[in-house]
């Protein structure tokens, strides 16, 4: 279910956000939902909320419950694993770079990523910079979890894209 009052995601606009993403407005949000728990709600902000891959753009996964970090990376690789064919080696060399990045996160918890212009990842813990990789495959197929026409949540990409 997408959430259509965007104000929601607009009352302030984290300074992460702020600080990376030129003029950002929010394109679109929606609440990930695993069966029937509430996982996060993701909210995309883009350039004047017009989401483009050349552009600089943030995705922003407030969570609703509990995870371990690092089941949080091995979802990741094996989301971006289904997109396109992915070496063991660069599989395994990403997973551990994720585990390292990705803490484990409590209801209220915020992770933030940042894609910039020249394809780095940059990612934030409730708003404090964690760490960034600076690798564009890793970056384009990483946020292409969710903003990829490939995603295994279509209804999800619409939302966040403000397709919905």
């Amino acid at each position: 279910m997408a959430v259509t009052d965007k104000s929601m995601a607009q009352d302030t606009l984290p300074e992460e956000i702020q600080d990376n993403v030129p003029n950002a407005a929010l394109v679109g949000e929606d609440m990930f939902t695993y069966y029937f728990w509430d996982v996060y709600l993701a909210s995309l902000y883009a350039p004047n909320g017009r989401y483009n891959t050349e552009d600089a753009f943030a995705l922003r996964l407030k969570y609703q419950r509990d995870l371990e970090g690092k089941k949080i990376a091995q979802r990741s690789i094996d989301e971006m694993k289904k997109q396109s064919s992915l070496s063991q080696e660069q599989a395994k060399a990403w997973l551990s770079k994720m585990e390292s990045i990705f803490p484990d996160v409590s209801d209220g918890d915020v992770l933030t990523g940042v894609a910039t212009k020249n394809g780095t990842s940059v990612f934030y813990f409730n708003g404090e910079k964690v760490d960034s990789v600076e690798d564009a495959d890793f970056t384009t197929r990483f946020f292409n979890i969710w903003l990829g026409e490939s995603t295994s949540e279509p209804k999800f990409r619409k939302a966040l894209l403000g397709e919905s």
